[in-house]
């Protein structure tokens, strides 16, 4: 099961440590790493990054959404799926976990086949956003290669010629606003936050203008742009 999925379970209960464990690994294609607490789980997540987190409401010292607030402000754990287990299933309390950041508030008792579903759609949720760039490795990647090309042209600049694209380009303020953005090497998540809009909406943009300036990458679209005056 080494380069299964892994999901971090946070519980202090060891009943539902057991059965949850025992259900997801049933099939040998998931890994189920376990925290009994919030400080514990904190100590897994310095050395690996899952791919979901399962986290249960009410624990000693830290309980889940301070946990939850914790991981929502790092930007290496930001984006991983978390889900609440709790036993406290009022529609407040539901509320108060989707309010603060979770992605699915499941009350106890709950059914294994139900979460195990729940974590499947998850993983093929990620297998998909992985298929069309939006890993949060590669983006960093890929912003550091657009920091790096910004700092070359800037080095050239009395040299650099804007040449007028060969193709007639107009883009509305939100999609120079996105493309202005790229230059400066943010990622989608950052420039959501900059936008206050969504990562899905700023995919979007960034699609669109892939299309118009038929470039296929961001640091191509950062060079097109530049060569061409459509950002600074």
């Amino acid at each position: 099961m080494s380069n299964s999925p892994i999901i971090l379970l946070v519980d202090d209960e060891p009943s539902i440590c057991e059965s949850v464990q025992t259900y997801l690994e049933y099939d040998g294609k998931l890994t189920v790493k376990i925290a009994n607490n919030a400080k514990e789980a904190w100590k897994l997540l310095e050395i690996m990054v899952p791919d979901i987190i399962i986290s249960d409401v009410m624990m000693p010292e830290i309980d889940g959404y301070q946990f939850l607030e914790k991981i929502r402000h790092n930007i290496r754990l930001q984006t991983i799926p978390l889900i609440f287990l709790t036993a406290r299933g009022m529609t407040a309390d539901r509320i108060k976990g989707y309010n603060a950041g979770c992605d699915v508030y499941l009350p106890k008792p709950f059914d294994p086949e139900e979460l195990e579903a729940i974590v499947k759609s998850f993983l093929e949720r990620r297998k998909i956003n992985g298929k069309i760039g939006s890993d949060s490795i590669k983006l960093e990647e890929i912003a550091q290669e657009i920091k790096g090309l910004k700092e070359q042209l800037g080095q050239q600049k009395t040299h650099l010629t804007v040449i007028p694209p060969h193709i007639k380009i107009d883009l509305t303020p939100r999609e120079k606003s996105v493309l202005d953005l790229v230059a400066e090497g943010l990622m989608n998540k950052e420039i959501a936050a900059r936008l206050n809009t969504s990562v899905r909406n700023v995919e979007k943009y960034v699609s669109r203008l892939f299309g118009k300036t038929e470039t296929n990458s961001r640091t191509e679209l950062v060079r097109f742009a530049l060569k061409h005056g459509l950002t600074q």
